[in-house]
């Protein structure tokens, strides 16, 4: 188990408007990130589109480490930074890497079922969506500085 903490972890947790609007700037540079993989693909592929199992499986990859390596490093992603959240365990912490795995693969069935793991959000008294549950960590909202 990590040792790392953070400074503080006694901040509220984000509301769904705030992880929506992260959410939107994370998905920019992710796309960033996917179009910089299909070049490297297409480069090695004499300039031909590229498909398959090899390059769904690679862009999934490095989508995952996208994400793993801003949260289990700072706890923010670029979109995260520009909203002031963070994501941290429950004890406040950084979260580990197994975390950060359960957390993005939860996310994605959050979002694959009409969104409702985000919309729980909404209706749970600590505002926290399934793959905050499910992963032991939660997304908190940073005062300003």
């Amino acid at each position: 188990m990590s040792t790392r903490r953070f400074k503080t972890h006694n901040h509220p947790n984000a509301s769904l408007i705030k992880r929506l609007l992260a959410m939107v700037y994370d998905s920019l540079l992710v796309m960033a990130v996917w179009m910089l993989v299909g070049y490297v693909f297409i480069a090695f592929n004499d300039g031909e589109a590229v498909t398959g199992p090899l390059f769904n499986s690679t862009v999934f990859l490095v989508t995952f480490l996208f994400f793993a390596l801003f949260w289990t490093k700072s706890g923010q992603t670029l979109g995260m930074i520009a909203w002031r959240l963070r994501v941290e365990s429950d004890q406040g912490q950084p979260i580990n890497a197994k975390q950060a795995l359960l957390r993005f693969m939860a996310a994605i069935f959050s979002a694959l079922v009409l969104g409702m793991g985000y919309w729980w959000i909404l209706f749970d008294n600590s505002n926290l969506s399934w793959h905050d549950r499910w992963s032991s960590s939660r997304v908190v909202q940073l005062p300003k500085t």
